[in-house]
């Protein structure tokens, strides 16, 4: 159903991208247009991962790492890409607190998967597995192909939009509802591409949601982490991810201050809707409730808190772990 309703969204987008480039551009203007936002998108494409590792400060990691944590990490992330059926993809680290995670490359074959140092600080090495199992189910999907496209769609109109700004985009007997139509859809035109794109983007997290939990065997594990992400990224600005705030769909909880929510401007879902979704497929494979974990969102004393059931520490002033 995910993929029906992706495909969907993306010929409503296409049939958006010519009817607007019809009514301001004109044939000309959205062929250049396509051009422009087709050639960006087309080379971050191909060089995806090069580019947000090197964004993020990514650092490879192997089985023979010092740190006892990030061999379990590696090790947990190839055994689930063998049972998955998919090609080994480069293991990454990012030294950032905010504990998060994301996959990055055009195909499985140039696939790579990342958790930051907070992710691997503050959850167990269940639900770090149930993490990267998300970020391998969105390399299953080839989800950042399926973003590529949607992506290039969504540039070419706000590069319409911006043609029929600077140049008046033709005769305005021409155009239905003139001047007053084409600065209309000057305004609406790349917020409804952007709606369809977000909307895409939240789709595709459900499904990897599913997916990872199939992969990882244990969807309750990913919804207690997802519970403690969504609440440690409310408290822990990623400064990396601020400065570059298109980049932010890619990770499993929005990084951006953690306003992530089912709405129209989000490109991800409420953590409610995923964590309920995953334990009513756990419950499908006859596993037993796990002691709920409470809202993290509303934090202890004013010094941290820990709680008994997840076991989830204070949040740190200074750097901890083994990252320095």
């Amino acid at each position: 159903m995910n993929h029906l309703k992706t495909f969907i969204l993306l010929a409503a987008m296409t049939a958006l991208f010519a009817g607007v480039g019809y009514l301001i551009g004109g044939a000309t203007g959205m062929a250049i247009a396509l051009l422009f936002a087709g050639g960006m998108n087309l080379f971050s494409y191909w060089n995806a991962d090069k580019i947000v590792l090197r964004m993020y400060r990514a650092q490879p990691v192997d089985e023979q790492h010092p740190n006892a944590v990030v061999r379990n990490y590696v090790a947990d992330v190839r055994q689930m890409a063998r049972d998955a059926g998919l090609p080994q993809p480069q293991v990454a680290i990012i030294p950032n607190d905010q504990p998060n995670a994301f996959a990055t490359g055009r195909n499985p074959e140039n696939a790579a998967v990342c958790a930051t140092t907070g992710l691997l600080d503050m959850l167990t090495r269940e639900e770090v597995r149930g993490v990267m199992a998300h970020e391998l189910a969105h390399v299953k999907n080839r989800d950042t192909l399926i973003m590529t496209v949607t992506a290039t769609i969504a540039g070419a109109i706000a590069a319409l939009a911006n043609f029929a700004l600077f140049f008046g985009g033709g005769d305005d007997r021409e155009r239905p509802g003139g001047i007053i139509g084409t600065l209309a859809l000057m305004i609406l035109a790349p917020m409804a591409a952007g709606l369809v794109q977000m909307a895409i983007s939240r789709g595709r997290e459900y499904e990897a949601d599913r997916v990872g939990a199939e992969i990882a065997g244990d969807p309750q594990a990913l919804a207690s982490a997802l519970q403690k992400i969504d609440a440690y990224a409310k408290r822990i600005t990623n400064q990396t991810a601020e400065r570059n705030p298109a980049s932010g769909q890619m990770f499993i909880i929005n990084p951006l201050a953690g306003r992530g929510a089912d709405n129209l401007f989000s490109t991800h879902p409420a953590t409610l809707n995923r964590v309920k979704a995953l334990l009513e497929l756990g419950a499908k494979m006859g596993m037993q409730p796990r002691p709920r974990t409470p809202d993290l969102a509303q934090p202890g004393p004013a010094a941290g808190f820990t709680t008994a059931t997840t076991g989830v520490p204070a949040t740190p002033t200074e750097p901890r772990g083994p990252w320095g």
